[in-house]
């Protein structure tokens, strides 16, 4: 089958990346298949891209998803690249296809559930002397920006298999970005922070985004504490605050959606402590270029 492959414009140049998209099409025009590679831009990660190829299921099996992938790693390369990573479920067929594509597992990420038809177990998480919590909904107050900017280090050595992840700098202009684009998609953003009572700085966080219409499942997105702050179980109270927060709030919320990665056995134990059960488990390949 004859296959050309077409270099799209696409207008998503962000801040913090950008991206490059190819077509697919066989010899009488017709779109088989894409490929979309993420360049990151923040000094942290000028380093990395991240990949996506889209094959139909007719035309699987015919070289299509290769030159795709071909198209998009020679890319990455002359942009400076040194790992292109891409993600993949357990079982799915692209596991095979990356592997052949010079790809190799570098993440697993484990994937579980708290259902929020059952009733809460009427436990509470003790709230101690020496940290307290605070919540907000959307963009951080004016007031806690800065704070919350300098907690977002406590994500810098999240554990991260042996994916070459580099560092994502937080600003007050990015924490605000990442809450405008939550609202343009309609949806509601709980964020739940510890600050210590010593000297009132923030030292960990816990994001939650909820679905517009309050239904179907939420997604918690990042959970952490600073090194120094470990060990007070500060994890497990902010997720449980925030657990709390969506049963209050969205009261027609099925469910609480998390992803883990394999060797970070800390948060494990608290999302099962919370009651949150394993759904599936997902892996990111990388390819060292």
């Amino acid at each position: 089958m004859s296959i050309r492959i077409t270099a799209l414009t696409d207008p998503d140049h962000g801040t913090h990346s950008r991206r490059l998209v190819w077509l697919a099409a066989d010899g009488e025009g017709n779109p088989v298949g894409t490929a979309s590679l993420r360049l990151f831009t923040d000094p942290g990660q000028a380093h990395l891209a991240e990949l996506a190829v889209r094959v139909h299921p007719a035309e699987r099996r015919r070289g299509v998803g290769v030159r795709l992938v071909d198209a998009a790693v020679e890319a990455a390369g002359a942009d400076g690249r040194r790992a292109v990573v891409a993600a993949v479920d357990s079982g799915a067929p692209g596991e095979e296809f990356l592997s052949a594509q010079g790809f190799r597992k570098a993440l697993t990420l484990h994937h579980a559930r708290l259902d929020l038809t059952e009733p809460a177990d009427g436990t509470t998480e003790s709230a101690g002397t020496a940290y307290r919590l605070v919540a907000w909904d959307g963009a951080v107050p004016d007031e806690l920006a800065a704070p919350y900017a300098a907690a977002r280090r406590a994500m810098d050595d999240m554990p991260m298999g042996e994916i070459d992840h580099g560092t994502v700098s937080w600003d007050v202009d990015r924490l605000r970005a990442v809450a405008r684009v939550v609202a343009e998609r309609g949806e509601h953003l709980h964020t739940v922070a510890a600050v210590a009572a010593s000297d009132g700085s923030m030292v960990g966080f816990t994001e939650l985004v909820v679905p517009a219409d309050g239904t179907g499942d939420g997604q918690h997105y990042g959970t952490a504490v600073l090194p120094s702050h470990r060990g007070h179980g500060l994890a497990r109270r902010m997720k449980a605050e925030a657990i709390a927060l969506a049963r209050r709030r969205h009261p027609a919320l099925g469910g609480l959606l998390t992803d883990t990665a394999e060797d970070n056995t800390a948060m494990r134990r608290v999302n099962e402590a919370l009651g949150y059960r394993p759904t599936h488990e997902t892996y990111q390949y990388q390819r060292v270029l």
